[in-house]
């Protein structure tokens, strides 16, 4: 088993949850949803996060979904796993169920009811002691979900105290700001290197490469464009790329909507062949006659305006 490392780059694929029509979940699809991720550029998988409905689903779900996610991967590329939780008892028992199983890190968000940066900072040493030194931490930083907000300079504290956090999920908005700032205190000396993905569906990709980012780590239905915008950026070609970027832009601000995204996201998915049912675990979004019909027209506004650019 590799481990997460702080050179991690590229695209982790935040990974769908399939269910059937009934609820039930789908493990032929998660087979299938996975090799479709990964024939299209993934260089990491992200399983059991928020957009895969981790919180829906019962604690032997979530082992049975990362167990066949992690056998159709075998070791191609590393596994994240959020094991976020309300305590930290919780967290522990599935992060070490997770690397026990073959994956390569867990994810930690905050929890909300944190406010000051004393509390942020007491949190992850917490969370850090919990887990123990030997497993990679990727620090999850989305203020607009969980209302909790890092400052640069928290940020920079925790990153110092615990060495085992090493990456930083970025989905800050605005946040190319932070990013900056991050990246100008490593170049300085003054912060050790850590990975930065970008999380948001991806929706200021190019921008956040700009900034220094080392990829993404979103679940927008097309990661083969999310791999060409991370290649292009890298080598220099980001008008090039920011061209194939906007003709996305339209599909990847319906996946963004608060509530409906993932709803969105499902269909896309289903009608791409990645997944056998659209179908989003109650409480959630369900899709409307008028959703569907913007849905159908935005993808063949995609394929038209990538026919321009071939």
């Amino acid at each position: 088993m590799t481990l997460l490392s702080p050179d991690a780059a590229g695209v982790f694929v935040i990974s769908a949850t399939p269910f059937d029509d009934t609820g039930a979940l789908d493990l032929d699809s998660a087979r299938r949803l996975t090799e479709f991720y990964l024939a299209r550029g993934a260089t990491g998988l992200t399983v059991l996060g928020m957009m895969g409905e981790a919180a829906k689903l019962t604690p032997e779900e979530s082992l049975a979904f990362l167990k066949t996610v992690l056998d159709v991967v075998a070791g191609r590329v590393p596994v994240v796993v959020g094991v976020s939780a309300a305590g930290l008892t919780a967290l522990r028992s599935l992060a070490h169920e997770a690397m026990a199983a073959g994956a390569a890190g867990v994810m930690v968000a905050p929890t909300p009811n944190l406010r000051t940066d004393d509390q942020l900072e007491g949190y992850f040493r917490m969370v850090c002691e919990a887990l123990g030194p030997d497993v990679p931490v990727v620090l999850q930083d989305f203020p607009l979900a969980l209302g909790v907000q890092f400052s640069t300079a928290c940020l920079i504290r925790i990153f110092a105290d615990n060495p085992q956090i090493v990456m930083l999920k970025h989905e800050d908005w605005p946040g190319l700001a932070k990013l900056g700032a991050l990246r100008a205190a490593q170049a300085a000396g003054t912060l050790r290197p850590f990975s930065i993905l970008v999380g948001n569906g991806g929706l200021f990709l190019p921008q956040e490469m700009e900034r220094g980012a080392d990829g993404a780590m979103t679940g927008y239905a097309f990661p083969e464009m999310l791999a060409e915008v991370v290649a292009g950026c890298n080598a220099g070609a980001r008008d090039r790329v920011e061209d194939l970027f906007d003709a996305h832009l339209p599909l990847i601000r319906l996946e963004t909507q608060p509530g409906l995204g993932l709803a969105v996201r499902k269909e896309v998915l289903m009608r791409r062949g990645a997944i056998a049912s659209a179908h989003v675990r109650r409480p959630g979004p369900k899709l409307d006659a008028a959703d569907m019909a913007e849905i159908t027209r935005s993808l063949a506004r995609l394929e038209r305006r990538l026919a321009e650019l071939a």
